[in-house]
């Protein structure tokens, strides 16, 4: 039973963006309520029409909880997403519209809310004391490897290895972020960048330098979702939900952190097997996307994510990037239009899906004219990961 353009995304709503630690004192149901009022605004549905939750990526806010809190009458669905980091993303979404597909529910609140206190960060949590040992921590603690930006440049290294892969598409992928996050308003990242000033900047984790990693925010949104026919009578343009697929091969498995995957995984972003169910679902090909919206924790894995989605074949990433690969206008492939993880705002993917909504809006600060469909990636790290395919 396809699901396809059965339901459709009809409100988003995005909090203010902090640097980390900035809203840490400020409730996160708080912080979800004013994300939520801006999604039923623009959408024109009420508070009571809402019935489900559906989070990722280790939530606390019970719905239990969170339903009286915010004022919702009823809760007839809830969902979490298994994993940590921003793989989820696309799957919470996926989940809520399979949930009124089958008449769980009829308007599902998809909703991330990230505060930091300013003495921890999300990037040093692989090497807390504070975080048992256990089988998947054996491979990497006792050796030093405790930071994703660590375990992400170990997969690229391999990738450089045997492609011939140059740091300098790297700084392509960053530059082309920056330019466009110099165009949205929201980003908080809006100076331009260049390829010599992404050459210069510091190392973190050879070879990924400063501009090459996510940046830390607190911040957070609500996406609301709900039945194709009933999204007809909305405020909004609909955008509908083509596909979406979740999970990844098994070889990739806890991919992250026990970096064993066999080599034509290993130098991948371990999507090929949701990029090839995604598009069969859909009943489309790359060659039908017209913007992506690529998962962008570290520029290379938007190489890696170029190629597993089939843009172009593996180890042919770095060319594609070159000479603005990239860019709105004129590149080959417009991605994070928004600015991304790296230049706009990291709060876990949920942007790039709220970007892939304004494109198919037509209001997006680079407007790929005429954008039908939009792909967007949830983050390369364990399983289950995610991914969507959306339309006008």
């Amino acid at each position: 039973m396809s699901m396809k353009d059965k339901c459709a995304i009809v409100g988003v709503g995005l909090t203010p963006y902090g640097k980390r630690g900035e809203f840490f004192e400020i409730p996160q149901s708080d912080q979800i309520r004013g994300a939520l009022n801006i999604a039923l605004e623009e959408s024109g549905l009420e508070l009571q029409d809402v019935d489900g939750f559906c989070s990722y990526s280790v939530d606390s806010n019970d719905p239990g909880m969170l339903a009286p809190s915010l004022g919702i009458p009823n809760v007839n669905f809830s969902n979490m997403v298994f994993g940590g980091g921003g793989g989820g993303t696309c799957g919470a979404v996926a989940n809520a519209a399979a949930a009124i597909h089958a008449g769980l529910a009829e308007v599902v609140m998809v909703f991330k809310i990230i505060t930091q206190p300013a003495h921890a960060r999300f990037g040093a949590s692989y090497g807390s004391k504070q975080i048992a040992a256990n089988p998947y921590s054996d491979f990497h603690r006792p050796f030093g490897l405790v930071s994703p930006v660590q375990f992400m440049a170990m997969l690229f290294q391999r990738h450089m290895h045997r492609f011939g892969t140059k740091p300098e598409h790297l700084a392509e992928v960053a530059v082309a972020t920056r330019t466009h996050a110099s165009r949205n308003p929201k980003a908080l990242k809006r100076e331009r960048l260049t390829i010599e000033d992404h050459q210069q900047s510091r190392l973190i984790a050879d070879p990924f330098r400063l501009f090459d990693c996510c940046q830390e925010n607190d911040g957070g949104g609500v996406i609301l979702v709900t039945s194709a026919e009933r999204a007809r009578d909305l405020e909004q343009k609909p955008v509908y939900i083509m596909a979406g697929a979740q999970g990844g091969s098994s070889q990739w498995g806890h991919g992250l952190t026990m970096q064993n995957q066999p080599d034509d995984v290993y130098a991948s972003a371990g999507h090929k097997h949701l990029a090839e169910r995604l598009y069969r679902m859909a009943g489309v090909g790359p060659d039908d996307v017209d913007v992506a919206l690529f998962y962008d924790h570290f520029s290379g894995l938007v190489i890696l994510q170029i190629e597993d989605y089939g843009f172009c074949k593996q180890g042919e990433g770095g060319p594609f990037v070159e000479d603005g690969g990239l860019l709105w206008k004129g590149g080959r492939m417009p991605v994070n239009t928004h600015g991304g993880n790296l230049s706009e705002v990291y709060l876990l993917g949920l942007t790039h899906i709220a970007e892939a909504v304004r494109q198919l809006r037509g209001e997006s600060s680079s407007q790929v004219d005429g954008a039908e469909i939009a792909l967007v990636t949830a983050g390369p790290s364990n399983l289950p990961t995610s991914s969507l395919l959306l339309r006008r």
